[in-house]
């Protein structure tokens, strides 16, 4: 008996993690994904208005942490209906064949106070690239019904073209109509999830 009990504990012990990552589910009516593209000689802005995500954020073990985050091709806006159009067809987007952009995390590293490389694919147009975006944590409380929020961000810039989005417009002084590099924004209010219950 003195020999199976503390075997017992020590068998309880190891089926029970010492933590458990807070899981947090993206607020889609307080985040936005944008993203601003030269066009000639002014930058044209643009949105997704539907997307989701889950963040599970052990802040004692980083490598216990995960993203992932999907948004609907077809939710592309520029508020302008033949442009955004042209943006979900095949030369851009495909949102019929394509029509989730995804990203799920591989890795996740502190760098600085506040702020993570987080690594992962990116999957758009139905071509996967392995980045890493610089991720800001904005903080975390509750709001006035007490739901615990946190915030996070992140600011990447991406090449259209490798990701197979080649389309564009040679100008009469030999420069091209749309750069190829993009800058894309995801700002994210988040909502702590309740544990599981056991």
């Amino acid at each position: 008996m003195k020999r199976f009990i503390p075997a017992a504990l020590l068998l309880i012990a190891s089926a029970v993690p010492a933590t458990a990552a807070d899981v947090y589910t993206v607020d889609k009516t307080h985040s936005e994904a944008t993203f601003r593209v030269k066009h000639m000689f002014s930058k044209l802005a643009g949105k997704f208005t539907d997307f989701s995500g889950t963040i599970s954020w052990d802040k004692a073990d980083l490598s216990k942490s995960s993203v992932e985050f999907a948004l609907k091709s077809a939710s592309i806006s520029t508020d302008n209906d033949k442009r955004d159009t042209h943006l979900k067809s095949d030369e851009f987007f495909g949102a019929e064949k394509c029509p989730e952009v995804t990203f799920k995390s591989t890795k996740i590293v502190s760098t600085a106070k506040d702020t993570f490389g987080v690594t992962g694919n990116l999957t758009m147009h139905c071509i996967s690239k392995e980045i890493t975006l610089p991720v800001k944590f904005l903080g975390e409380g509750k709001d006035p019904w007490g739901n615990v929020k946190a915030g996070f961000e992140t600011t990447a810039t991406l090449n259209r073209k490798d990701y197979n989005m080649i389309w564009n417009a040679k100008l009469d002084d030999g420069g091209f109509m749309l750069a190829d590099d993009v800058e894309v924004t995801v700002s994210l209010e988040t909502k702590k999830e309740a544990p599981a219950a056991k």
